[in-house]
């Protein structure tokens, strides 16, 4: 329908395709216009599947036919992304807190082209209760993240530090520190823990640890919150998915629930 929000989606891997499927299935007040992907040549595999033909674009194309971009790619291509999509004033939706933290001039880009960033933050609960803490005084944030081995696979942080998590056979906590050093470290497995951080007292002083668990089949969180108008703790155990195991099923499930909140009458929480 010509009132529908054009969407545009930045990688097509484990979340994209989910979102791509479920805008192509109907979702109402949207339609899926263009993809990009990390290989212009290669045709995503999701795109076989799809009723209404989408065309594959570059990120500078996809940032000028598109309203609403939906990034979910490796966070090495996060900037080539955004960027001109916040130039172009769209409303961003993306799943990459852990690139955000290090490239928070973006937001000011968006900010001086009438562009909006959204996080999309169904992997961890409780942000309804961190934000508004954080109009208060927050005296501490601490977030516990436990992942499967192979989950924390390829992290550069292990790779550094000569962490070899082959044949685990207990807990081994590879990581302890602020948010900010963990986005660095692990920036695809610690999103949560960015987001958490943008959402209440920033990434230096939300601490972080991270285990890997043989005995886990999935990525659980914990965070423990303790301000002048609250304390809090609370835990979430995330089914991963199976071609990225590091990424939890609710994740683009989380990106689908951000774009129905841009123009449902009716918004429950903030």
């Amino acid at each position: 329908m010509s009132g529908d929000l054009a969407v545009g989606i930045a990688g097509v891997g484990a979340i994209g395709s989910v979102v791509a499927r479920a805008l192509d299935k109907g979702l109402t007040g949207f339609r899926l216009e263009a993809l990009t992907t990390r290989d212009a040549q290669r045709r995503p595999a999701v795109l076989a599947e799809l009723k209404r033909p989408v065309e594959v674009v570059d990120a500078r194309e996809l940032a000028q036919r598109c309203e609403v971009i939906v990034e979910c790619a490796p966070s090495a291509a996060f900037t080539t992304i955004v960027r001109p999509a916040a130039e172009a004033g769209r409303v961003i939706v993306t799943v990459s807190a852990a690139a955000l933290i290090e490239n928070m001039a973006l937001v000011e880009v968006a900010r001086a082209h009438g562009g909006r960033i959204i996080l999309a933050t169904g992997a961890l609960l409780g942000f309804d209760a961190v934000r508004a803490a954080a109009k208060g005084v927050i005296h501490s944030v601490c977030m516990v993240t436990r992942k499967p081995p192979r989950a924390l696979l390829g992290a550069p942080y292990l790779e550094l530090h000569g962490i070899d998590l082959t044949n685990l056979r207990a807990p081994l906590r590879v990581f302890a520190g602020s948010a900010r050093e963990g986005a660095r470290g692990f920036p695809a497995n610690v999103n949560v823990a960015a987001a958490l951080a943008l959402a209440g007292i920033g990434p230096e002083r939300t601490q972080l640890e991270i285990w890997a668990d043989p005995g886990l089949s999935r990525n659980t969180h914990t965070i423990k919150v303790d301000a002048d108008s609250v304390r809090f703790e609370m835990t979430i155990e995330n089914v991963p998915t199976p071609d990225k195991p590091g990424t939890g099923r609710v994740t683009a499930l989380s990106v689908i629930a951000a774009l129905e909140s841009l123009t449902s009458t009716l918004r429950v929480g903030t």
